[in-house]
């Protein structure tokens, strides 16, 4: 398996753990505490975005960058990007397109993934 393949690999078991943290927490703010629906996203994402960037730095990418605000910052504008793109499709989606909403996020998520990637092996990961 190349590296980057195995990245890759490695990358989406964290964001399969972070997209449970992320639906998880959704719900449960949606559903239980009656929150609104775009709030309870940003809030399970916004869990997930901080999980997911410890799990890739140590595991995903074995990164030692000793600039770690500066790469924490990195990872966060990438992550806010894609939770611009993230609520933009499940927003499209969901209400213009009449899908469910669990449904609408599991796409805008999958678009999300291939995003911060390519986007976080560029530019956060990229040294160390």
């Amino acid at each position: 398996m190349t590296a980057l393949i195995q990245k890759f690999f490695r990358f989406s078991i964290t964001g399969a753990v972070g997209m449970c943290i992320d639906f998880g927490v959704t719900y449960t703010c949606k559903e239980k505490l009656k929150w609104n629906k775009f709030w309870a996203n940003a809030t399970g994402f916004t869990l997930a975005v901080i999980n997911n960037y410890l799990l890739n730095r140590v595991w995903t990418f074995g990164n030692k960058d000793p600039h770690v605000m500066l790469q924490f910052t990195w990872f966060v504008l990438i992550s806010l990007l894609g939770l611009g793109l993230n609520t933009a499709i499940l927003f499209f989606v969901h209400e213009k397109k009449k899908m469910g909403f669990y449904l609408s996020k599991l796409i805008a998520t999958a678009f999300v993934v291939c995003w911060n990637f390519a986007a976080n092996s560029s530019l956060t990961f990229r040294h160390g």
